[in-house]
């Protein structure tokens, strides 16, 4: 996403918290405060508690996959139709 030019500077801001809330290896250091600064300036406090829990909850769905060994990308559009 970094190299991409198709995002928004909040949408670069909400990319960069996920990115460092996702980091397991680093959970003891936590977002660092130059990245949660730069979403405040994009986000309000109800948008900002909306990413956390939105990235939590993508984090929680990966470890899922992860523990039952299901494979990411399988979905092919409309098979669901």
């Amino acid at each position: 996403w970094r190299e991409a030019t198709v995002f928004t500077e909040a949408e670069r801001a909400a990319l960069e918290l996920a990115e460092e809330g996702t980091r397991v290896a680093d959970a003891a250091r936590g977002v660092s405060d130059e990245v949660w600064a730069y979403a405040a300036k994009h986000y309000d406090e109800d948008q900002l508690t909306a990413l956390v829990v939105l990235v939590s909850f993508m984090n929680a769905v990966n470890r899922l996959n992860i523990i039952t060994q299901q494979p990411a990308g399988g979905y092919e559009p409309g098979q669901f139709h």
